[in-house]
């Protein structure tokens, strides 16, 4: 028997294109003399749908779209994600369930019993989770169906769950297992990925088919790295990451075993890749081309810079500098050395006039005053304010470039500098962005730059960070150092270690409890943040939900 699996890059609620491309993928994969295509979790819609998943009309075109992939099984089995509604009145209206179809008939469906509801995930809001487990028969082979979650419980060690689908499944004597997930992407979730496919084999001595899916949902990326891995324990093959991909495999050489073809993971280009698909698709799937960026010759902008040139084109990138009376003319060099190397459009607009014009409206109110974060959030707001109007007036998406570290301490000005729609870099750590700058800089990025050169200036990676919002700023009188900032802030976010076990570990209390301080007192300003896109296992968003007036420091 030969499998394929096709690894797609499918759009929430674009009921018609996940449709055609699976179908396609279903041509495909019968010219390649495949007897099982495999798509992934709630492929006919998209993962994940939310609260669309509310509306009975979007499930009615779920349940066609199944439909129509039904007609098309002739001669091949297609197995597939898509919610089903629940017959019974008690409990949640709908499943998450995996259909098996073939020749015009539905083989069987298994629904997802394992619900994750924990980070990005909210499952157990709109599913009954599965109570009835049973193997598939399809061609004289006994087939384990489950979905994503329902092999993150090996021999029921997982304490959020009390039951282990597969176990359930095993005193029928299933030949293989294929599970349909969507896994979203973050830098360390390929290797825990492998490690659950691998436990579940070693377990039940048997392969497993594992399908993911690829692209961006706005904020969740999907890395595919959909799997085989054979009863040795071994990744048989390990599919493309941020691409899509239909790959054919034969059930008896994969458990015949004996050979990998695992991928080398490095972290730094791994959210390369990631960040380059989130801003690509979160443009693709709005119906935009072209995205506008303040270019300040910082480090934090020249790589969203770069990383957008990439995704888009560079004829799809524009750039404003927006230079202050405090502005350094390296700054401005830098800044003008980048567009000029990527060979983007940039405009030049010195926002001193219209800070001046604020002064003067301001004059009697603030009398006697000294100037302070209000003078420099006014320049930041002046910079927002431009940027969005063009991209108001041009139809252009603005692209937030915030970093991590600084969204986390709220080194960031609401309706200025945190404008945007998409946020690139927000779940990037300021020392992961200088990785990033380096790496980039390695990339050959075209006919613009001479061959080996960096489209980054170097002065721009060396210098000290600035907000350059008064004279001699710099980013370390009000912030730790990035190194030992970032440190704390990991920790804190996504190892969620207390104020206590921080000490304990041995970074300074004051210094922990200032750092901490600013990360809650902040956290109304990342509550209007513009979405942002995951690369953690800690991201902010759908994945950390803090009270706005939570008070957690001792």
């Amino acid at each position: 028997m030969k499998i394929a699996i096709a690894q797609l890059d499918y759009h929430i609620g674009n009921f018609e294109d996940n449709l055609q491309k699976m179908l396609r993928a279903v041509e495909q994969a019968k010219a390649l003399g495949a007897d099982l295509v495999c798509f992934g979790e709630l492929a006919v819609c998209g993962y994940p749908p939310r609260d669309f998943l509310e509306f009975n009309d979007f499930v009615r075109r779920c349940q066609a779209s199944v439909d129509t992939l039904r007609a098309a099984s002739t001669g091949i089995g297609i197995v597939v994600g898509a919610p089903t509604p629940n017959p019974v009145v008690e409990g949640k209206d709908l499943h998450n369930s995996a259909y098996l179809l073939y020749n015009g008939e539905i083989l069987g469906v298994q629904h997802k019993a394992l619900l994750p509801t924990y980070d990005i995930f909210d499952e157990y809001r709109y599913f009954e989770p599965g109570r009835e487990f049973r193997t598939v028969a399809f061609k004289g082979k006994k087939i384990a169906l489950s979905v994503c979650e329902d092999i993150w419980n090996v021999g029921n060690e997982n304490p959020l769950y009390t039951i282990c689908p597969l176990d359930e499944m095993m005193p029928e004597k299933p030949e293989f297992i294929l599970n349909l997930s969507a896994s979203p992407f973050s830098y360390e979730q390929a290797n825990e990925r492998i490690h659950v496919v691998r436990s579940n084999v070693q377990r039940y001595g048997i392969p497993m088919f594992y399908t993911n899916h690829v692209g961006a949902q706005t904020d969740l990326i999907f890395d595919g790295g959909s799997l085989v891995v054979s009863p040795d324990g071994l990744v048989f093959d390990e599919m493309p990451y941020f691409e899509e991909c239909l790959r054919v495999y034969d059930v008896d050489e994969v458990r015949t075993g004996g050979r990998s073809n695992e991928q080398p993971k490095d972290k730094i280009k791994l959210i390369h890749d990631a960040l380059v698909v989130g801003i690509r698709d979160y443009f693709r799937k709005l119906g935009f081309k072209r995205a506008i960026l303040g270019l300040s010759g910082g480090i934090d902008s020249a790589v969203t810079c770069v990383l957008a040139a990439e995704a888009l084109g560079a004829d799809n990138v524009q750039v404003l500098l927006l230079p202050s009376q405090f502005s350094s003319d390296h700054s401005v060099d830098d800044a003008r050395q980048l567009a000029e190397n990527l060979g983007i459009r940039y405009d030049i607009l010195p926002i001193r006039p219209v800070f001046e014009a604020f002064e003067a409206a301001l004059q009697q109110q603030f009398a006697g005053q000294p100037f302070n974060v209000t003078e420099e959030n006014i320049q930041a707001r002046i910079r927002g304010t431009l940027l969005m109007a063009m991209s108001n007036k041009f139809g252009h998406i603005l692209l937030n470039t915030t970093n991590k570290s600084e969204m986390a301490v709220g080194y960031g000005t609401l309706y200025g500098d945190m404008c945007g729609g998409i946020s690139v870099l927000g779940d990037v750590y300021k020392t992961e962005v200088y990785a990033l700058a380096r790496y980039l800089n390695t990339l050959p990025l075209g006919s613009p730059l001479p061959s080996g050169a960096g489209a980054i200036p170097k002065n721009s990676i060396e210098k000290p960070p600035s907000a350059e919002l008064r004279p001699n700023q710099k980013d370390s009188d009000s912030l730790p150092d990035y190194d030992i900032l970032d440190r704390v802030l990991y920790q804190y976010i996504e190892c969620r270690q207390g104020p206590r076990e921080l000490v304990q570990t041995g970074f300074d209390e004051a210094l922990v409890a200032r750092v901490l301080r600013l990360v809650n007192i902040n956290e109304f300003k990342r509550e209007q943040a513009a979405p942002v896109l995951r690369v953690s296992r800690k991201g902010f968003g759908m994945g950390r939900r803090m009270p706005i007036v939570g008070k957690y420091l001792s």
